[in-house]
């Protein structure tokens, strides 16, 4: 399966790239509900392989704790599509790679496994940078299972474009798509 990279999405990796290759660091990803989108969107871009290190798909829990050290009464207490469990995963891809920035995706893409709590379209996303703090953050995407994985793999790559932008003094993207009174098409918590 081929993925179809949206113009502002490939801008985006563009930047990244460019940040990444200009420090010499490089990325390693950690995924859910988004099944490897994320790193395939990256490897779609010509030279990733400059910056792209190593990605991981951990759709189960067994899986979460098993490869990445997840513990087990974090999931059971928070769950897994939480900022507990994604700045757990995020720990576990820096303690395991060489990658100097990090992020991880986790969420209800539906149409089940929704809750009041958590409704379907819930997605926690994160970035880490090696010896920093975890920026975690969520979003509620509307639409079918594609669409709301499509927004969140397009979603945690701005989020890694505007913390790379901070961190090294630059300016941060303005995502500027159709939707809500935000004008991203999704919200935030």
């Amino acid at each position: 399966m081929e993925i179809i990279v949206e113009e502002r999405t490939r801008q985006c990796l563009q930047r990244v790239a460019l940040q990444m290759r200009s420090q010499r660091w490089h990325l390693a990803t950690v995924e859910s509900c988004t099944g490897g989108w994320v790193s395939a969107a990256i490897t779609s871009l010509p030279g990733s392989s400059e910056w792209f290190d190593m990605g991981w798909v951990v759709y189960a829990n067994a899986a979460k704790m098993r490869y990445l050290g997840v513990d087990e009464e974090c999931i059971a207490t928070c769950g897994a599509v939480s900022q507990e469990v994604v700045a757990a995963l995020m720990r576990g891809a820096l303690a395991l790679s060489t990658a100097d920035v990090v992020l991880a995706v986790s969420g209800v893409a539906g149409p089940g496994g929704g809750s009041g709590e958590k409704p379907v379209g819930t997605v926690w996303m994160g970035v880490q940078c090696r010896g920093e703090a975890a920026i975690v953050q969520c979003a509620h995407f509307a639409g079918d299972r594609q669409q709301v994985r499509w927004q969140a793999v397009q979603f945690v790559l701005e989020l890694l474009d505007t913390t790379l932008l901070h961190k090294l003094g630059g300016n941060p993207s303005v995502f500027r798509g159709k939707g809500n009174e935000n004008g991203s098409g999704y919200s935030q918590k």
